[in-house]
């Protein structure tokens, strides 16, 4: 079994580290502000659920900064496992379809949330 081929507490922060692009970057502080943008999505998505206040453009911000820091298969596959659940995975999949993470056939039983789709299409 490969060590990634499954994410988990244990091998995340490894996986995370190996996949981390940011010539930018000049010490590892940055590096674990990057990996906070997973918990501010998670937190934006939880008071969209819970208050009906989309910060729309702040969960995407935050989205293109993991996908390319991190690149868009390892960023996917962090999302998943990070922020994705039972709860939210039908707000998150007109994001990831918005930013051609994934296509109409990823995730095919998810309804998507008619309010996050017509906000994606106003911008």
């Amino acid at each position: 079994m490969k060590l990634f081929e499954e994410l988990n507490d244990d091998n995340f922060m490894l996986y995370a580290m190996q996949n981390y692009y940011n010539p930018m970057c000049i010490d590892v502080d940055e590096f674990h502000q990057d990996l906070k943008r997973f918990k501010y999505i998670k937190r934006l998505l939880s008071r969209y659920l819970d208050h009906d206040d989309l910060a729309i453009n702040l969960i995407l911000n935050h989205m293109i900064i993991i996908l390319n820091v991190f690149g868009y298969e390892a960023g996917l596959k962090m999302i998943e496992f990070k922020i994705i659940n039972d709860k939210n995975i039908h707000v998150m999949k007109p994001f990831l379809i918005y930013l051609k993470v994934i296509t109409n056939d990823k995730y095919v039983n998810v309804p998507m949330d008619k309010k996050v789709i017509e906000a994606l299409r106003s911008i």
